[in-house]
């Protein structure tokens, strides 16, 4: 295992239990972008409560940290979706995972999701359209030009697979078209 290995610590398990996850955040950036560092991973878990265990025992407790099967339960029963950390012990690498529950981004995402083959597995990528929609969000929220900058890279490397109306829609129903404005312009320094 290359470290860091954010792959290899945190999807595989996830393709071995057959849990339906997306990957999103600065790895979703990387892959559509251009490489940065990063130490963990964000990921959209569409977990229910027959599925909570599984992923419980995906992450042997001896080398993860992974909160009780309990509170997983809890934050699957959050309707807006919930929030916990998976943590490797040995690397202190990071998977910070968030629940779809209702969100109806999160749906489309999962509908739309790419495949994309990594190594000797293949991994669930959140669309394009989602994660500059969260960048957008993001920024909104901490003012950071990073995420004006990932969204530019992105725009530059991977812009061909854009799907202008359903990007269109989102900003329309989020209201963040000023702000793709704002990003469409950014340019990185």
């Amino acid at each position: 295992m290359t470290a860091p290995d954010l792959i290899g610590l945190f999807i595989a398990p996830l393709e071995t239990e057959e849990i339906p996850y997306l990957i999103t955040g600065g790895v979703a950036s990387v892959i559509y972008g251009d490489p940065r560092f990063t130490r963990d991973i964000d990921l959209v878990l569409d977990l229910s409560t027959a599925t909570a265990p599984r992923l419980a025992s995906a992450f042997a407790e001896d080398a993860y940290y992974l909160p009780p099967v309990e509170v997983l339960l809890e934050e699957v029963a959050r309707a807006p979706g919930g929030h916990f950390n998976i943590i490797h012990r040995d690397t202190a690498l990071r998977a910070d995972v968030y629940l779809s529950g209702d969100d109806p981004l999160h749906a489309w995402a999962f509908k739309h999701g790419r495949r994309i083959p990594v190594g000797d597995i293949e991994i669930s990528v959140a669309p394009l359209e989602y994660v500059l929609i969260r960048k957008l969000q993001y920024h909104a929220m901490s003012g950071s030009d990073r995420h004006l900058r990932d969204i530019a890279m992105m725009l530059r490397i991977s812009g061909d697979l854009l799907d202008h109306a359903a990007m269109d829609d989102w900003l329309s129903r989020l209201g963040l078209s000023a702000a793709w404005e704002q990003a469409r312009s950014f340019e990185p320094s």
